[in-house]
């Protein structure tokens, strides 16, 4: 099992990972902006000796990069993503983001180090290789329409028979390995709804059609939708983000009101149910108090739907390199991911590493300024990608 001996190696190289890590965490860009970010990573795949580097693939500065075993064999697609966030750091850690109000606050930078790694580790070990890796680095996650859907588009799968990803978990233990063998995200689409009515003085209501109660009765009647409507045992979350209306003055009854947020399914005829409900119900209401609605859905990245075959395929190779109790099946969650456009296409997975600090109780969310992984984790996910192509090719 050549998996030993690469392992060895990727330690050796961890100060390495890390360095590159804290660079990417110091100079974040946001999705569709990572000219820099994607230079860096181009540059260390051309000095690692990777055969083919094709650049700006897609809709942005995605890199596909091909390393050739040395005999026939499989291609095995591997993807990180390399985006940034817009949000103003205030993580206490002394590679702080350099760039103002923009951070790496989902672990893009700590994928892009481990999958470098792993990639260097291989092109130094392709002759042992029986098949090939693709490496798929990829921007824009964070940002609708994002990169993953152009890219496949754009042909970074052409000859791919397998792909895998991973994500780092700031709330999950630190160095476990998290599968599910069905869906790994949810469909994450998102609406803006306006309501158009008739403002006026608040001693006066008879005389007005009051966009803010409108809105409201809006919000209270689509509780109903994932409570009463959608079966039980098929995942629906319907969030209101947001609620504007009035309050230029005490005594004005709002003209106009706008409401945001998101719907999350996973099934297909769930996620067609609730944007038909959501449109219906809303509308109903709003013609109902003689105000008319504008609405605005937009369905974002598909659920995640991993390959039962290849999830036990992997989680029996992982049986053989980590600990048993660094293994646990999870039940998919609701966020979004536009990993889900490599696995409409090719069979594959998407996969969690733990990034929690021990000793952290309760540690910040994705996304959140305070936000941060323990740097162990990049030693994991690098183990995770190499166990990977071991399995598939050797």
């Amino acid at each position: 099992m050549a998996y030993q001996s690469w392992a060895e190696e990727l330690k050796q190289n961890f100060d390495e990972t890390v360095s590159w890590r804290r660079y990417l965490h110091e100079h974040p860009e946001p999705s569709f902006e990572e000219k820099e970010t994607a230079k860096f990573i181009e540059e260390k795949l051309k000095s690692f000796g990777v055969d083919e580097i094709r650049t700006n693939v897609g809709n942005g500065y995605g890199i596909v990069g091909t390393i050739k075993g040395g005999q026939p064999g499989p291609t095995v697609a591997l993807r990180a993503d390399f985006d940034a966030l817009r949000v103003k750091e205030a993580a206490d850690v002394p590679f702080k983001s350099k760039n103002e109000g923009i951070m790496h606050a989902c672990g893009h930078d700590g994928h892009t180090a481990s999958l470098l790694s792993a990639a260097k580790i291989l092109a130094q070990h392709k002759d042992e290789l029986k098949g090939n890796v693709v490496l798929l680095h990829q921007h824009a996650e964070e940002l609708l329409p994002g990169g993953a859907k152009s890219m496949v588009e754009e042909g970074a799968l052409d000859g791919v028979d397998y792909v895998f990803g991973i994500h780092l978990g700031a709330e999950q233990e630190l160095g476990k390995v998290l599968y599910n063998y069905s869906f790994g995200s949810a469909n994450s689409d998102t609406f803006t709804m306006k309501v158009q009515g008739k403002g006026g003085h608040g001693a006066a209501p008879h005389d007005t059609h009051d966009a803010l109660t409108i809105g409201a009765q809006i919000i209270a009647g689509l509780q109903q939708v994932v409570s009463r409507l959608t079966d039980p045992v098929k995942p629906a979350v319907l969030t209101f983000a947001g609620f504007n209306a009035g309050g230029e003055a005490y005594n004005i009854i709002a003209d106009s009101a706008e409401i945001n947020g998101t719907v999350r399914t996973m099934h297909g005829d769930i996620q067609d149910m609730i944007e038909s409900k959501l449109k219906s119900v809303s509308s109903g209401i709003a013609e109902a108090f003689d105000a008319t609605l504008d609405i605005d859905y937009v369905r974002g990245y598909p659920s995640i739907q991993n390959d039962a075959a290849e999830v036990n395929k992997l989680k029996e190779k992982f049986l053989t390199v980590f600990g048993e109790d660094e293994i646990e099946e999870v039940e998919g969650a609701m966020g979004g991911e536009d990993f889900a456009y490599y696995l409409k296409e090719k069979p594959g997975a998407f996969l969690r590493v733990g990034a929690k600090f021990p000793e952290d109780d309760a540690p910040y969310p994705h996304h959140h300024p305070r936000f941060v992984i323990h740097e162990q984790s990049l030693l994991r996910s690098g183990e995770v990608f190499l166990a990977i192509v071991d399995e598939y090719l050797n």
